[in-house]
């Protein structure tokens, strides 16, 4: 895999209001597309990035539990919107509201996934950073992955119903 920048900047890069991220992967979230906005933002040229793991943007800072609510509802056939902090090539790094779709053949197999990437507004990252924060410490509170996913994900399943409403709702409504 391409190298990647180990040491974070701090720096957050932005990208126009009008601009969309696009990207699709295969089945394993291996990339297959990337539009330019996608490359101009993460730093990476297309060559470093198709046939990648998707993951090779991921920033630490974003909580397992939320990639694993991803992860659950797109293989199960449905969309997912989600607030995600991503990393740059050179440790930068860049938030946006991703819409997650799977991509599903005329047999109703799944054979990959399309993401559309837009401008977070400041309003929702003031009340997303906070709660990351706080699943991604539950995380890190056990030395064992899994422990520390599960209990990141039960705490962010308890979150989620209390505020009375389901994910769905919710994502919309910060």
């Amino acid at each position: 895999m391409n190298q990647i920048a180990r040491t974070l900047t701090g720096i957050e890069r932005t990208f126009a209001e009008d601009d969309i991220i696009v990207s699709k992967t295969d089945p394993k979230g291996k990339l297959t597309y990337v539009n330019d906005v996608f490359i101009s933002i993460s730093g990476y040229v297309e060559s470093e990035l198709i046939g990648q793991p998707h993951s090779m943007i991921r920033h630490p800072d974003m909580p397992r539990a939320i990639f694993k609510l991803l992860w659950d509802t797109i293989t199960g056939g449905h969309e997912l919107f989600a607030y995600v902090v991503n990393r740059c090539k050179n440790g930068d790094h860049y938030w946006v509201f991703a819409h997650v779709t799977p991509t599903i053949d005329p047999s109703g197999t799944i054979i990959g996934f399309h993401s559309n990437r837009r401008v977070p507004k400041k309003s929702s990252l003031d009340k997303i950073k906070p709660l990351y924060a706080q699943i991604l410490a539950e995380e890190k509170k056990y030395g064992d992955r899994k422990q520390g996913l599960d209990a990141s994900w039960k705490l962010l399943q308890d979150t989620i119903r209390k505020q009375g409403m389901p994910y769905e709702k919710l994502i919309f409504a910060l």
